[in-house]
């Protein structure tokens, strides 16, 4: 085991069909590969303690800026971002770098990781969700489901990320106070401060009228906090906004998987305090999203993490390893 501080990380430009990814790279390439995908709004660099602590563990490790964030090529095309066009990103870079390989994916990219399981298990060792579970698709899709739950006049922001720029005049208007207030707010310090006073919760729009806390969370140096809002100033967060913008047709292209099973050995990494799963704190391990993963996965390992929110691998990146290590020890033996 080499120490984290020694390894070389480098970034790299691949071209793949249709896309190119900028694709940060650590580790020895004759190791186990791993592939780390971020969620919204994230990049790469939101895996910075996994790609140091893994590849001086042992491991080839590969994390991209997804399609339509970072460095990476931004399609303007709304269905070049649905599932397929994800997971094929995820295939390339697994075909490019070598199989077969853990897919590891936090937030929309542990919906990706766990398509990738479904569509191509033949290419993967294993499969981690780092705070969204992994559920099947079903009769009803997302949007369907969450208007039944709110109501025709409730407010969820994935229904006010579907109409083209509505979000992103609210969100790219100031990238910089878009990227504090987002850090803060699913984290277990924003949590936290939510449950203390329900009215901080946003009610009509993503962000909320209140005004975000000073500082940042106690885990994000100011470093760290740079390099987000220096990406999304250049970009804006449309890419990201059009993952949302494929809820639906991903669930009419994902009929023929609709109750499938994920065969090969899967873990879930989760904030006790995250808001995908929790509202108020430790949530024992009864959850209905949890309930349901059980029942749809042959091998299944869990890690509920105690002070971490919605940012886990970020929050409480020692634990996050940890089970990480773990599990990688188990399906790369």
């Amino acid at each position: 085991m080499s120490d984290a501080t020694d390894i070389e990380i480098r970034t790299e430009r691949i071209e793949l069909e249709g896309v190119g990814l900028q694709v940060t790279v650590a580790g020895d390439d004759d190791s186990p590969l791993v592939v780390l995908a971020h969620g919204f709004p994230e990049l790469a660099y939101s895996w910075r303690h996994q790609i140091t602590g893994l590849a001086a563990s042992g491991y080839w490790v590969v994390a991209p800026d997804m399609r339509g964030y970072g460095a990476s090529d931004r399609p303007e095309a709304i269905e070049d971002y649905d599932i397929f066009h994800l997971v094929g990103d995820l295939v390339g870079l697994i075909g490019h770098y070598g199989a077969p390989a853990t897919v590891v994916g936090h937030d929309w990219g542990a919906m990706v990781a766990w398509a990738t399981a479904q569509f191509r298990p033949d290419l993967l060792r294993g499969v981690v969700g780092v705070s969204v579970p992994y559920a099947p698709t079903m009769e009803l899709s997302i949007p369907q489901l969450i208007r039944m739950s709110v109501g025709p006049d409730g407010f969820h922001y994935m229904l006010y990320f579907q109409e083209p720029g509505v979000a992103e005049q609210e969100l790219d208007a100031d990238p910089i106070a878009t990227m504090r207030r987002v850090l803060w707010m699913a984290s277990a310090e924003g949590m936290a401060r939510i449950d203390a006073d329900p009215s901080a919760a946003p009610t009509s729009s993503f962000l909320g009228e209140r005004p975000a806390p000073s500082g940042l969370p106690s885990w994000l140096s100011d470093g760290d906090f740079e390099a987000y809002g220096r990406a999304f100033t250049a970009t804006g967060f449309t890419g990201g906004l059009n993952w949302y913008r494929n809820l639906q047709r991903n669930w009419d292209l994902m009929a023929p998987w609709r109750h499938a099973r994920i065969s090969i050995p899967a873990a879930f990494i989760g904030g006790r305090q995250d808001p995908v799963i929790s509202r108020t704190g430790d949530i024992g391990g009864n959850h209905p999203l949890l309930d349901l993963q059980a029942q749809y996965c042959d091998d299944l390992s869990v890690t509920l993490i105690d002070g971490a929110g919605h940012w886990t691998q970020q929050e409480k990146p020692d634990e996050t390893n940890a089970a990480l290590l773990e599990f990688l020890a188990k399906v790369h033996a």
